[in-house]
C-alpha cells in the first residue's frame, strides 16, 4: 500500500530525515563481502575547511558514481576523511591564542600540539557535517584523518624507505618562503596578484680599465627588487649579444657593497629586453638560482641577505653595510626598509638611472623609476609577499619517482579524462623539479631524522633506531620540521585502507577504481599519488583519473572573496534543496569545460523535482503503487509496450554515459525521460484508461525512474520510493539497478511516437497562429500511410483529447485557408475558415516577422563588429548574442506560421 504524499514537496524535512536514517542504519556500506568491489576516495578537505562550491561539484560527481555502483550490487566503498592541513590548522589555533593575548611560543611543542588536537576534536568537523547536507553517501564508520596513528605510521615508513633508497635527501635550495608564517610553502599555496610597483635602472661599474664597445664604463641593469642587489653575485648577458662579448669573464664592482662579481654568458638574459643585462641574485630568485648553478656557484656558496622574517642580515662575505642590517625588506609602518635605502644610496652615489616620463601636458619629467604593474607572489595563508629564500630543506627525488607514472599514462594503464589533460601532465612530469617536503611548523608529521653534534642525520622510524645507528653515547637532536601535507595525502588511496599492513581492505579495495578531482590539483595531489602508489605498492592507485573544471560566477569570472562573487552551496541547498543543486552540477559538468553558476537553472531543477513529486501523487490518486518485480511486466497496450521500451533505451543510454563519465549526458538522459516521455506524454496518454495492466506498468516505470534518478537526486527519490509501497527492508539506496529484461517494441514505438509527433505539431501550429489550445479542429489526411490509419483507428479518443482533432478524414480537404501539420510521413490539412481571421492573422505575423528580422540584422551587425565584441562588457556581448539567437528563432517561427496559412 502506498502512503499518500503531502501536496507540497519540502526538501529540507526530507533531506534531514533520510540522511540520518541512511547513516544510522549503515546503508552507505551494506555488508556485501562477496560482491565485486568498487572504491573511490575523496580528496580530503582541510580539517579547518567549510564546504565551498568546488567541493559541492567534486563530491556530487563522486556520490553519483558511488550510488550508481552500489545500486549495481557492488561492495561500494567511498573512503572519507580530512587532511590535517599543517599551515591552515596551526594558523587557526595561533589566532585563537592571539585573541587571548597568548602565543604559541609560550608553550612547549608538545603542549601546543595538544591544543591543536583539542581544537580538532571540538571544531574540526564542520566540513564533514556539510558534506552530509549535500547527500554524500560516504562510509563514515571508517572516517580517516591524516594524523591518525595508523596513517602516521604509513607516512614515517614511506619517508624512511625513500631515504634508504636515496630518493629523499637534504639539500640547500631556493624555496617559497612565507616571512609571516616563517615556513616554506608549496607552489599551490602561492597566489599571484598584480601589484603597482616600480622598475629601477642602475649603473653597475665595470672593473678598472674595462669598458664596453660604446665606451661606457658601466653595465645598465634593471630590477623590480632593488634590495636584492645586496646579495648579487653576477651579471648575466646573452652569449650572442655583441654589445657584451668583450666583457664576458670580466667583473663589475657593485655599488654599496663593493663586491666584485663576474659577467657571465647565459641564455636567460634576453637581448631584446631592456639593456640585455640581468643582475643575478642566486639566493633570492628562482631563475637566478639556475643561472648561478650554471655559472659554477654551489648552493652552499650562494649569498643570503634576509633572515626568516625578511629582515636584512649579513651575507657570508660580510659586505653588507651596517646601516642595512635589521631593516625589513620593504617599507613598514611608515619606516623605510632596505628597498628604499638601497634606492636612496644609489641615487646619492650617481648609480641610479632616472626614468624620463611625459606628463599629461606632454612635458618631460624625471622619475626615480618607471611605474609598472608587477605580478607578485603572495602566500595564500600569511597574506604577505613570498620571498625566494635559500635554506636547507628535505627533498624528494621527484624525477625518479615520476618515471613509472609517466609510463603508466603513456601505455594506457592509467587513463586521464578528459584526454586533453595528458599533454599538461607529461609536460610537468617530464620537467619535474625536486619536491621540497619539509615545513617549519609544529603541527604535522615530524620528520623522522635525528642529528649528532656534527650535523650528520640519522633517519629512522624511532629515536631508538636512530640512536642504534649513531652508536651509544652520541647525543642526538630531532629535526624540528614537519612534512608537507601533500606528502602524507599522497598515501591516501592505500594508507586509508590500512597500508602498510596487508589488511583485507587493502587486498580488496586497493587499487581504487576511480579518482575524481579538480584539475588544479593534478600535480600537487594526483600525480604524487601515482608516484607514491607505484613506489610503495608497485601498483597504480587507480586506473582512471577524472578531472573536472572550476565552478565560475555567472559572468564566467573566477570566484574569489576579494571580488565578492563567491557562492555558498549551503545557501543554495537552503533555497532549492540538495537534489536540485546536485542535478545542476551533474547537468552542467561537461568534460573539459568550466561551470557557470546559474540560479535559474538550479530553480529549474527544483521544479523538475516538484514535477516528479506531482506525477507520483497523480499515480497514487489513480491506484498506481510500487512494483513487485525488477523485470518489466507483460503488456498488451501499445502505450505500455512503448514506455517499457523507453525505459530500456534510457537505461542503456545512462549506462553508456556513466561508463564514459559524461555526467551532463547522463543527467540530461534521465531528465528528458522523466519530464518529456513519462510526465508529459505517458501520463497524458493513459488518462481515462488506467486499467490493471496500466497500473502495473506505470508503477514499474515509476520505480525505474526512482532507481535511475537516485544517484543524482537521492533524497526525493528515496522519499517517493518509500511512499509508493511497504519496503521497510528494501530502501532505494540499496535497491537493484534497472534490469528490464525486455526489448524495444518497434511497432509500439512507431505508433506512440507518431501520435506524439501529431499532437506536438498541432499544438505548435495553434500556438503560432494564436488559436486557443482547447479548440477542437477538423482534420484531413488525403494520402494516409498504413501507420496513420492504424494509429488513428486505435487512438481516436486519445487524439481528440490530446491533439484536439476530431473528426479526422482520410480524404482531400475542402478549398480555403488551412494550416498544414505533419506526423512522420503523413501530412494533415486543417481548415481555418471561421476559426481565425486569416487576413488579420497574416498581417499580425508579417508585422512581427518584419520587426524580428530587423532586430536580428541589427544585432548581427553589432556582433560582427570586432570593436564591440572586444571592448564591450562581457555581459553586454552575452546579452546581444542571446537576443540575436532569440530573434533569429522568431524569424524562423513566424515564417513557418505564414507558410501554414498558404
Amino acid at each position: 500500500m502506498s502512503t499518500e504524499l503531502p501536496k507540497t514537496f519540502d526538501p529540507a524535512e526530507i533531506e534531514a530525515r533520510w540522511y540520518t536514517h541512511w547513516e544510522n542504519v549503515g546503508l552507505f556500506r551494506p555488508e556485501r563481502p562477496n560482491a565485486e568491489p568498487y572504491t573511490i576516495v575523496n580528496p580530503p578537505p582541510n580539517v579547518t575547511g567549510s564546504l565551498h562550491i568546488g567541493h559541492a561539484l567534486d563530491n556530487t560527481l563522486q556520490d553519483i558514481m558511488i550510488r550508481y555502483e552500489r545500486l549495481r550490487g557492488k561492495d561500494a566503498l567511498w573512503v572519507v576523511g580530512t587532511d590535517h592541513a599543517g599551515i591552515a590548522t596551526q594558523m587557526v589555533v595561533e589566532r585563537q591564542l592571539e585573541a587571548k593575548q597568548d602565543k604559541r611560543t609560550n608553550y612547549s611543542r608538545e603542549d601546543f600540539v595538544a591544543k591543536v588536537w583539542e581544537w580538532k576534536e571540538e571544531s574540526g568537523g564542520t566540513i564533514t557535517r556539510q558534506l552530509r547536507r549535500l547527500g554524500c553517501s560516504m562510509d563514515w564508520s571508517r572516517e580517516q584523518f591524516t594524523m591518525d596513528e595508523h596513517f602516521s605510521n604509513a607516512v614515517l615508513k614511506t619517508f624512511v624507505d625513500l631515504y634508504n633508497d636515496g630518493l629523499i635527501y637534504r639539500d640547500k635550495r631556493l624555496v617559497n618562503w612565507d616571512p609571516k608564517l616563517k615556513t616554506a610553502i608549496s607552489d599551490l599555496e602561492v597566489e599571484t596578484q598584480d601589484v603597482k610597483g616600480s622598475f629601477w635602472h642602475f649603473k653597475y661599474p665595470l672593473e678598472d680599465g674595462v669598458t664596453l664597445a660604446d665606451g661606457r664604463d658601466y653595465i645598465e641593469v634593471a630590477t623590480t627588487r632593488p634590495e636584492t642587489m645586496l646579495a648579487d653575485m653576477a651579471v648575466a648577458v646573452h652569449p650572442d649579444d655583441e654589445r657584451y662579448k668583450s666583457v664576458v669573464g670580466k667583473h663589475v664592482v657593485l655599488p654599496i657593497t663593493g663586491r666584485c662579481v663576474p659577467i657571465v654568458a647565459d641564455e636567460h638574459a634576453d637581448p631584446e629586453l631592456g639593456s640585455g643585462a640581468v643582475k643575478i641574485t642566486p639566493g633570492h630568485d628562482f631563475n637566478d638560482f639556475e643561472v648561478g648553478k650554471r655559472a659554477g656557484f654551489k648552493p652552499a656558496e650562494m649569498l643570503n641577505m634576509l633572515d626568516a622574517e625578511a629582515n636584512v642580515c649579513q651575507t657570508a662575505d660580510g659586505l653588507v653595510p651596517e646601516e642595512f642590517l635589521g631593516l625589513h625588506r620593504f617599507k613598514r609602518d611608515g619606516v623605510d626598509g632596505a628597498r628604499e635605502l638601497v634606492v636612496q644610496r644609489l641615487k646619492e652615489s650617481g648609480h641610479l638611472i632616472p626614468h624620463i616620463a611625459k606628463t599629461k601636458k606632454g612635458e618631460e619629467q624625471e622619475l626615480d623609476a618607471e611605474p609598472r604593474t608587477i605580478a607578485t607572489p603572495f602566500g595564500d595563508r600569511g597574506g604577505v609577499v613570498i620571498e625566494p629564500w635559500l635554506t636547507d630543506q628535505w627533498y624528494v627525488d621527484a624525477e625518479t619517482l615520476a618515471k613509472k607514472p609517466i609510463e603508466a599514462v603513456k601505455n594506457g594503464d592509467v587513463e586521464i579524462v578528459p584526454k586533453a589533460w595528458e599533454k599538461t601532465f607529461f609536460n610537468w612530469m617530464e620537467n619535474i623539479q625536486p619536491w621540497c617536503v619539509s615545513r617549519q611548523l609544529w603541527w604535522g608529521h615530524r620528520i623522522p631524522a635525528w642529528y649528532d653534534g656534527n650535523g650528520k642525520a640519522y633517519v629512522a622510524l624511532s629515536e631508538a633506531e636512530a640512536q642504534a645507528q649513531a652508536g651509544e653515547g652520541a647525543a642526538l637532536t630531532r629535526d624540528d620540521d614537519v612534512l608537507d601535507t601533500w606528502f602524507s595525502s599522497a598515501l591516501w588511496p592505500s594508507a586509508t585502507l590500512g597500508w602498510p599492513e596487508q589488511t583485507d581492505l587493502v587486498a580488496k579495495h586497493y587499487p581504487n577504481d576511480l579518482l575524481i578531482s579538480g584539475f588544479d590539483i593534478l600535480f600537487f595531489w594526483d600525480a604524487r599519488m601515482l608516484m607514491m602508489g607505484q613506489y610503495n605498492t608497485g601498483k597504480n592507485p587507480w586506473p582512471k583519473l577524472y578531472l573536472h573544471g572550476l565552478v565560475r560566477a555567472a559572468d564566467g569570472a573566477k570566484m574569489s572573496k576579494s571580488k565578492g562573487n563567491v557562492v555558498d552551496p549551503l545557501g543554495l541547498i537552503d533555497q532549492y534543496g540538495a537534489d536540485a543543486l546536485r542535478f545542476f552540477m551533474a547537468a552542467m559538468e561537461s568534460q573539459g569545460r568550466d561551470i557557470k553558476m546559474d540560479d535559474k537553472r538550479i530553480e529549474g531543477y527544483r521544479n523538475f523535482a516538484t514535477k516528479l513529486w506531482n506525477a507520483t501523487r497523480f499515480c497514487q490518486s489513480n491506484g498506481i503503487g510500487a512494483s513487485s518485480s525488477i523485470a518489466a511486466p507483460k503488456a498488451s497496450h501499445a502505450v505500455n509496450r512503448w514506455i517499457i521500451g523507453e525505459v530500456v533505451e534510457t537505461k542503456e543510454a545512462l549506462d553508456a554515459a556513466l561508463a564514459e563519465l559524461r555526467f551532463d549526458a547522463a543527467a540530461n538522459t534521465i531528465y528528458h525521460f522523466v519530464w518529456d516521455r513519462f510526465c508529459d506524454w505517458y501520463l497524458e496518454l493513459i488518462k481515462g484508461q488506467i486499467d490493471e495492466e496500466t497500473k502495473v506498468v506505470a508503477g514499474w516505470t515509476l520505480d525505474q525512474i526512482f532507481v535511475m534518478l537516485h544517484p543524482f537526486m537521492p533524497f526525493i527519490t528515496e522519499e517517493l520510493w518509500s511512499k509508493q509501497g511497504e519496503r521497510a527492508n528494501h530502501p532505494l539506496i540499496t535497491a537493484s539497478w534497472v534490469d528490464p529484461q525486455a526489448e524495444v517494441d518497434p511497432a509500439a514505438k512507431a505508433e506512440i511516437d507518431w501520435l506524439i509527433a501529431l499532437t506536438g505539431a498541432v499544438r505548435t501550429a495553434k500556438n503560432e497562429l494564436g488559436i486557443a489550445p482547447g479548440a477542437k479542429l477538423e482534420a484531413f489526411c488525403p494520402a494516409p500511410g498504413e501507420l496513420a490509419k492504424s494509429v488513428v483507428e486505435a487512438n481516436a479518443a486519445a487524439i481528440e483529447r490530446l491533439a484536439r482533432l476530431t473528426p479526422i478524414h482520410f480524404a482531400e480537404a475542402p478549398d480555403g485557408a488551412a494550416m498544414q501539420v505533419a506526423a512522420g510521413e503523413d501530412a494533415f490539412v486543417i481548415p481555418l475558415e471561421g476559426i481565425i481571421d486569416i487576413a488579420a492573422e497574416k498581417a499580425r505575423l508579417e508585422k512581427a516577422l518584419e520587426a524580428s528580422a530587423k532586430e536580428a540584422k541589427s544585432l548581427e551587425g553589432r556582433l560582427s563588429n570586432a570593436n564591440f565584441v572586444e571592448r564591450a562588457k562581457p555581459e553586454a556581448v552575452e546579452k546581444a548574442r542571446a537576443d540575436h539567437a532569440h530573434h533569429t528563432a522568431e524569424v524562423a517561427r513566424l515564417e513557418a506560421a505564414l507558410a501554414r496559412l498558404g
